[in-house]
C-alpha cells in the first residue's frame, strides 16, 4: 500500500498550523496527559488508523505505559489495568467517535460517567482531543499514510 497524496494539512496553506494549534489548545484543560494519551490510541484504534495506532502506542511507551495496558486499549471494559476515570474517558471517546452506530450518539450515562471523574475544563479538553484524533484519523485513512511515513504528519 502506497500513500496517494501528501498529507491535506502539508498541501493546504495554513491548514497544518490550525490543526497543531487545536491539539496544542486542548492541552490546556487539564486532562492528564497519561490520558489523553489513552484517548488518543482507542480512537484511533476505532478508526482503523494504523500510522496513529502506531504513533501513539510508541508515545505510550516511551512515556513508560505497561506492555499489558498497551495490550488492553481496546479490551479495556474486561482489563483490570485501568482506572474508574480513565474508563470513563475511554467511554467518551468510544460513543463520541461512533456517532452513527445508535440514536443516542453519546448516551446521558456515558457523560455522567466522564462527568462524575473530570471537571468542565477537562471535559471539554477530551472533547476536543477526541475531536482532533478523529480529524488526523480521517486524513490518514483517505491517504493510506503508512506508519512510520510522513514526518510531521498526523500529530496530535
Amino acid at each position: 500500500m502506497h500513500e496517494r497524496i501528501k498529507n491535506p494539512v502539508m498541501l493546504v496553506p495554513g491548514a497544518m498550523q490550525a490543526a497543531i494549534a487545536l491539539g496544542e489548545a486542548a492541552k490546556q484543560g487539564g486532562l492528564p496527559e497519561k490520558t489523553r494519551s489513552l484517548l488518543h490510541l482507542r480512537t484511533s484504534q476505532i478508526n482503523g488508523c494504523s500510522y496513529c495506532v502506531d504513533m501513539h502506542s510508541r508515545a505510550l511507551r516511551q512515556a513508560g505505559e505497561t506492555d499489558e495496558r498497551l495490550a488492553s486499549v481496546a479490551a479495556w471494559r474486561d482489563a483490570p489495568w485501568f482506572t474508574d476515570a480513565e474508563r470513563a474517558a475511554l467511554a467518551l471517546a468510544e460513543a463520541a467517535t461512533r456517532l452513527s452506530d445508535r440514536a443516542d450518539p453519546v448516551p446521558d450515562a456515558v457523560w455522567a460517567e466522564a462527568a462524575r471523574h473530570y471537571d468542565e475544563p477537562a471535559l471539554a479538553a477530551a472533547i476536543l482531543d477526541i475531536a482532533v484524533t478523529n480529524f488526523w484519523n480521517r486524513l490518514n485513512v483517505s491517504i493510506r499514510q503508512r506508519p512510520g511515513a510522513g514526518a510531521g504528519a498526523g500529530r496530535h
